[in-house]
């Protein structure tokens, strides 16, 4: 039944207020959800690091996460690029052709499997990574600034923990 208030039944006429009001108390406290943070960050950061590369060295955050991978790790396959960025096969397909056309990453079928193929950068590859690394670690520097040494170690601790735990929401439910 409906409350009284004042003698009068109150549930009809604060229904529409009562179910508006019970719908906006759920709300997501942006200045603690930590998803969003990680989110506007990652989105902020791409955002202005492909304008700065591409301004400066021609290439996007999406070609740049690439080529740093294959700087590290030259002839992974694509399913490896995948794996670690997190970024599907569509995409990472689309941008390593694109590498490839600009003269940037050569890709050639693995020795040891033929069904896979090798990825590499190539001298002009190599050359676009050097110029871009100075900027982004630059770029990291200042970023970090805000932060004493201890909490930088800290912060990359607390990150490769929570990066560490990702199969906690992204895994498949049982």
């Amino acid at each position: 039944m409906g409350r009284k208030k004042a003698g009068k039944d109150v549930s009809r006429s604060n229904a529409p207020a009562h179910n508006e009001a019970a719908a906006h108390a759920l709300l997501l406290d942006l200045d603690r959800y930590v998803p969003a943070f990680v989110t506007f960050i990652a989105n902020k950061l791409s955002n202005s690091a492909t304008i700065h590369y591409q301004k400066h060295f021609g290439v996007n955050v999406t070609e740049w996460r690439i080529m740093s991978l294959l700087a590290i790790e030259p002839g992974i396959p694509a399913s490896r690029i995948c794996q670690v960025i997190g970024f599907d096969k569509g995409p990472v397909s689309r941008t390593l052709s694109m590498l490839e056309s600009r003269g940037l990453v050569t890709i050639g079928t693995d020795r040891r499997d033929a069904r896979t193929h090798s990825i590499k950068l190539t001298a002009k590859g190599r050359k676009t990574h050097d110029a871009v690394i100075v900027a982004a670690l630059e770029r990291e520097q200042r970023l970090l600034s805000c932060l004493a040494d201890s909490e930088r170690e800290v912060l990359i601790d607390l990150l490769r923990r929570i990066h560490g735990n990702l199969d906690a929401v992204t895994a498949p439910a049982d």
